[in-house]
């Protein structure tokens, strides 16, 4: 996948409203391939929702989403399934952490179905990123910023050509965001995948290619 083309699109929920003033909604926006984007929103503006529509999680909106040149509401759920695989990965802003398995359970959920790092590699950035001593702790037993960074190293589990992080640093500190910024930089130049990122304030520090104001 090279583009994601918006045209027009618009939360369904929004139809309503007299003025949309957006640099997303009801625009003509294409993200690339190795670029980098942020996206800066207050509440309530449908960041949360725009995720989802990319995912294909949600299908509440107007306009048309294509990967490439292919609308994305035509794509069956075995192409979405490959899609989910080896072209799109995602970190929720709600993160879809199951708190009942490790933190090294819920990384390895993915990786057995993409086979894309080795155990050594996954330990090594549970290391990186502070919190290698939580590796067979019960994810529901650790803080929102650690599950934060469990869900953040299993979204770098699989192949990317883009990557989607909605508000990924919402509950970490300055130092380590930039590890996950750094992190996040190194596996994406490895792949030559675009980033694309939200924000209600607290954002990556990356060089972004383009700022969208939601």
């Amino acid at each position: 996948m090279n583009h994601i083309h918006l045209q027009q699109t618009l939360p369904q929920v929004f139809a309503g409203r007299d003025a949309i003033a957006s640099d997303i909604w009801h625009q003509d926006v294409l993200f690339d391939k190795g670029r980098r984007y942020l996206i800066e929103a207050a509440s309530g503006t449908g960041k949360s929702s725009l995720c989802s529509y990319i995912y294909g999680y949600r299908r509440d909106y107007q306009g048309i989403i294509n990967f490439d040149e292919r609308n994305i509401r035509s794509l069956s759920v075995g192409e979405w399934v490959e899609i989910r695989k080896s072209a799109l990965s995602i970190l929720f802003q709600e993160l879809r952490i199951f708190p009942e398995l490790t933190a090294l359970e819920n990384v390895q959920l993915k990786n057995r179905l993409t086979n894309f790092k080795k155990k050594k590699e996954i330990l090594s950035l549970f290391e990186t990123i502070g919190i290698a001593d939580k590796v067979d702790e019960k994810a529901g037993k650790l803080s929102y910023g650690q599950q934060q960074r469990v869900a953040f190293i299993r979204s770098l589990c699989q192949p990317f050509d883009f990557i989607f992080l909605d508000e990924p640093v919402s509950h970490l500190d300055d130092d380590n965001g930039t590890i996950m910024s750094r992190l996040l930089q190194q596996e994406a130049e490895r792949q030559g995948a675009g980033i694309i990122a939200t924000s209600i304030g607290k954002h990556l520090e990356l060089e972004y290619d383009d700022v969208f104001k939601l």
